[in-house]
């Protein structure tokens, strides 16, 4: 996950994560990368998914962005990204309706994790998504 520098932050985003089809099969079907940090007092406004290359080989590959461990699915859920056709937005168990207000307020910093699910990840031979995160900070006036 990179930070934004102020002039690409413009654009709507402060972190942005890509993963290729290596990423997701190192971390194997049913498996978690810690992709941001939420930092004490922040929150996520935005959360979205681009396909920018197509995955070959996958089955059916869905992921979760979220911050619980157990089911990450706060800010997009069960996102099937073989069948998408467009960049999918606030998706998540937290948004409702698509909102764009903050969701995953924490007092203390917290981990946003990508989950992978595909029984055939391993044979993936192409893909990437690209994940784009608004994060608030209101800690850092603390």
């Amino acid at each position: 996950m990179s930070e934004l520098s102020n002039n690409e932050a413009g654009r709507y985003f402060t972190h942005v994560y890509t993963a290729t089809y290596e990423d997701l099969q190192t971390s194997g079907n049913g498996g978690q990368l810690t992709i941001a940090t939420i930092p004490a007092g922040g929150a996520v406004e935005l959360a979205g998914v681009y396909e920018s290359i197509a995955f070959a080989g996958t089955t059916s590959l869905v992921i979760d962005v979220g911050t619980s461990g157990g089911d990450p699915d706060e800010f997009i859920d069960a996102l099937d990204v073989d069948a998408m056709t467009a960049p999918v937005f606030n998706t998540g168990d937290a948004f409702t309706g698509g909102q764009s207000q903050p969701v995953g307020g924490t007092n203390t910093a917290a981990s946003i994790i990508l989950e992978v699910t595909d029984a055939a990840i391993a044979s993936a031979t192409a893909g990437e998504i690209v994940i784009g995160l608004r994060i608030v900070d209101l800690g850092q006036f603390a």
